[in-house]
């Protein structure tokens, strides 16, 4: 089975404190973010960036039990995922749970900007956390 990769759709960086985040990212990239979303079955919230075809996700806790919160409690702030665009989500994490990766979802979800989301644990992928993206637009 062939992959339908794409891209690279976004890099996640966890941050404590988004509006205080959104001011360091816009000052350093020079553009604003373009969107702010609650994504309540992650338990997040996030902040978008645009710099040329690459885009920067921040995402902030908006509670103590999300994956977010516990990724700073345990690691500080800083690179949480790697996203990548793929067209076909449900294909991909068949053939990549059948290759032996590690899923942690078991079917994609609403995700923020518009994505369903599946993610690929760390112990797959060598300690990196992967993101599958499918636009559903």
């Amino acid at each position: 089975m062939t992959s339908s990769f794409e891209k690279i759709e976004h890099i996640g960086i966890a941050v404590s404190d988004i509006a205080s985040a959104e001011i360091t990212y816009s000052k350093m990239l020079g553009v604003e973010p373009y969107k702010r979303e609650k994504i309540f079955s992650q338990g997040v919230i996030t902040s978008f960036f645009k710099v040329g075809d690459n885009k920067i996700e921040l995402l902030q806790a908006i509670s103590p039990d999300s994956a977010i919160a516990k990724h700073i409690l345990k690691r500080g702030e800083g690179i949480h995922h790697i996203a990548y665009l793929v067209s076909d989500i449900r294909k991909e994490m068949k053939r990549l749970s059948d290759a032996g990766y590690l899923l942690i979802d078991t079917e994609p979800m609403q995700g923020a900007d518009n994505m369903l989301v599946a993610f690929i644990h760390p112990k797959s992928t060598g300690g990196s956390l992967v993101e599958l993206c499918e636009s559903v637009v």
